[in-house]
């Protein structure tokens, strides 16, 4: 029997729905996005999270600075966002262009307004098991499993990859849920002696089919992170086929993606609430 589809669109409208319901009750919530450059995948991502966010009853302020701007403007700007009280999250879009310091500016980011997660300071709390802010994809992820009824407690993970802001947040949240948790990368050896110990795998490296159907345990669930874009169109790191193996799989796209633009605005109601002193679930 072919695997159930864990249907990213469908979630994220649901979260979406719950990020409105949130802002309402908050009567305000601020959010600043910040593009340099003329990075087309960039423009998409930002007009997406702008146009959800705007949706949703947050306010969205949208910067846009030039491909040439130097690394102290581009500071100065986040400087200024940081502390204007109006501003609840703030994300500045990656990549940056070549003149740019990216890690000076994730580091120049209020991390109390750092949407993406990707401050040293919300790395190192989810490091300690404390997350506050975690990046958005694994944050959806979680959220994925946990509506899909998909038990963590004592299963065997495996994550492919070990990006910052995928992999590495992906392992630590899996193994906060109680997950016997194995992180593969491209100089593991004999990738598929793990993958098919997963009762979870989770694929994230921008490999186009890397992981085939003999590559996945009888009924696992399979968390597809890829977006690979080809003359056919867009595909992820698993090979289709495995949908006849998996028990849960997301597909490419449709999947994680959704997720993940949700997330992000989860992530900037939760920090408008720890603002007010709030608690907020991280997922």
């Amino acid at each position: 029997m072919p695997a159930q589809l864990i249907d990213g669109k469908a979630l994220a409208a649901k979260v979406r729905e719950e990020v409105a319901a949130e802002v309402e009750e908050l009567g305000h919530v601020g959010l600043a996005t910040v593009l340099v450059g003329d990075d087309p995948a960039s423009h998409v991502y930002i007009n997406l999270k702008q146009k959800h966010a705007r949706a949703a009853g947050i306010e969205a302020r949208d910067l846009k600075l030039p491909a040439d701007t130097t690394q102290d403007d581009l500071i100065a700007t986040i400087e200024e966002l940081n502390s204007d009280d109006s501003v609840d999250g703030l994300l500045v879009q990656l990549p940056l262009p070549d003149q740019l310091d990216e890690s000076r500016v994730i580091e120049a980011i209020d991390p109390a307004k750092d949407i993406d997660g990707i401050h040293p300071f919300n790395a190192g709390m989810l490091y300690l098991g404390r997350p506050r802010l975690v990046p958005g994809t694994p944050l959806g992820i979680m959220r994925m499993l946990a509506e899909y009824d998909i038990e963590l407690r004592g299963a065997r993970a495996v994550v492919i990859g070990r990006s910052a802001i995928v992999g590495k947040p992906m392992a630590h949240l899996l193994l906060q849920a109680n997950a016997t948790v194995t992180v593969c990368h491209s100089r593991t050896v004999d990738i598929e002696r793990h993958t098919l110990d997963a009762d979870v795998l989770v694929a994230a490296v921008g490999q186009l089919h890397l992981v085939g159907a003999d590559m996945v345990k009888a009924g696992a669930t399979v968390i597809d992170v890829g977006m690979n874009r080809t003359e056919d169109g867009l595909f992820g790191d698993v090979d289709p086929s495995a949908m006849e193996i998996a028990g849960h799989m997301t597909p490419v796209p449709g999947g994680v993606g959704p997720m993940t633009v949700a997330m992000v605005l989860k992530n900037t109601v939760s920090a408008a609430r720890a603002k007010r002193g709030l608690v907020s679930r991280v997922y």
